[in-house]
């Protein structure tokens, strides 16, 4: 499998596209192709730049054995079109922003998370103003949507 490199995005890029990118990197990992996929997270809007993922989301992954560690919030840039073959968005709000703001030519392909899932969900709801609930709902359509991605650049 050649280098593939993947971007998650979600709005302020501290609950959602980080548990993807964690959740993403844990798979990679456990299936030894860390050396084949480069993995980052952003969001759409500059809210939160520099700041770690929310502690509930971090606690919420770390109740199951992986980590969000490292991840600093970031925005979207335009270099991200060219540098990443996937720029996978958390919902369709972001992926609207996301193909507004893209370059007329770019590499990177754009998509919802959740095509990679198995289930019907179309979208990763944000747990932001929610309770922990909302964050371990998070976590099962991200894990169920990481298998389905890894299988998918498997291919």
């Amino acid at each position: 499998m050649e280098k593939t490199a993947v971007l998650f995005v979600c709005m302020g890029n501290i609950c959602r596209s980080p548990t993807a990118e964690g959740v993403f990197r844990h798979h990679v990992e456990s299936a030894g192709l860390s050396d084949a996929v480069e993995i980052d997270s952003a969001g759409t809007h500059a809210y939160h730049v520099g700041e770690p993922p929310d502690r509930r989301a971090r606690a919420a992954a770390e109740r199951r054995g992986m980590s969000l560690e490292g991840i600093r919030a970031r925005r979207v840039s335009s270099d991200d079109y060219e540098r990443f073959d996937y720029i996978i968005a958390m919902d369709e709000d972001n992926l609207y922003r996301l193909r507004q703001e893209a370059p007329d030519e770019h590499k990177a392909e754009l998509r919802l998370f959740l095509e990679f899932s198995g289930g019907v969900e179309t979208e990763v709801p944000d747990p932001y103003y929610g309770g922990t609930a909302g964050f371990e709902r998070v976590l099962d359509l991200v894990d169920d949507a990481s298998r389905g991605l890894l299988e998918t650049l498997k291919r």
